[in-house]
């Protein structure tokens, strides 16, 4: 079980400002550490400043944005696709070929899993830790959630969707806003979605993570410089404008 107060962050896709304002909460809430659970690139204007920063944490496991930049994007979308490759070059192409080189290194160790006692910590789900989605509305489909949550400890914590909220054994999601943003852990198996940090897609723009105080969990929502990373975006030609105008509306 986590026995030290943690951040928990997910989906930072290359958007600094979302990273820097999130980091910057993360520092009033008395964090003995964070942990990132991967895409840390992908569809943003700056890889390789907040891979950076990820790289000074405590720990991270592979996303499939991860994953697509260093072998090969499975299952990408158009816009998605152009905007890996493009992502691919600025860590290969850098002045600093040291740090490049040392940012590859890096995706290529990450862990596709984390486990800590009866918590498992992946980017996608307990049966397909890289791709595998869980959306809300898998709760209705049985199989589907009765099979992931067989693959889970006691609790899991994941991404990938940039949906966050609770998954119950009993078929229910809960919102962080039906929540009080508050949760508590308890027998019972979860699934947890931290949210996103760089593209939340709730119908809330502002940056989402997690703090857990075992058994209290704490969704956060952190305001950040959207206008500045909307413009970058548009100003990148390989980065189709969809990926900027979807941030203004959390989708």
């Amino acid at each position: 079980m986590i026995k030290v107060r943690t951040a928990i962050i997910s989906d930072i896709h290359g958007n600094l400002e979302a990273l820097t304002a999130v980091l910057a909460d993360i520092a009033t809430q008395g964090c003995d550490r964070v942990i990132c659970l991967g895409d840390i690139i992908g569809y943003g204007p700056n890889p390789c400043e907040c891979l950076d920063r990820v790289m000074q944490m405590n720990n991270c496991v592979l996303g499939n944005h991860d994953y697509g930049a260093l072998i090969d994007p499975e299952g990408f979308s158009a816009a998605a696709e152009q905007a890996i490759f493009w992502t691919r070059k600025q860590l290969e192409n850098g002045s600093d070929r040291e740090a490049a080189k040392k940012r590859m290194e890096f995706l290529a160790k990450l862990p596709r899993t984390i486990i800590e006692d009866q918590l498992l910590l992946v980017h996608g789900s307990p049966r397909n830790p890289v791709n595998e989605y869980v959306f809300p509305e898998d709760i209705f489909n049985r199989r589907k959630m009765e099979k992931l949550f067989a693959m889970v400890p006691q609790y899991a914590f994941q991404g990938h969707t940039h949906t966050p909220g609770v998954f119950t054994m009993n078929m229910q999601f809960l919102r962080p806003d039906e929540l009080n943003y508050r949760f508590s852990l308890g027998e019972e198996k979860v699934m947890v979605n931290v949210g996103s940090v760089g593209q939340p897609r709730d119908g809330d723009w502002r940056s989402c993570y997690l703090v857990i105080e075992f058994p209290r969990i704490e969704f956060r929502r952190v305001e950040y410089d959207i206008d500045t990373t909307v413009n970058k975006i548009f100003a990148i030609q390989e980065l189709d404008n969809f990926l900027g105008e979807r941030l203004r509306e959390g989708r």
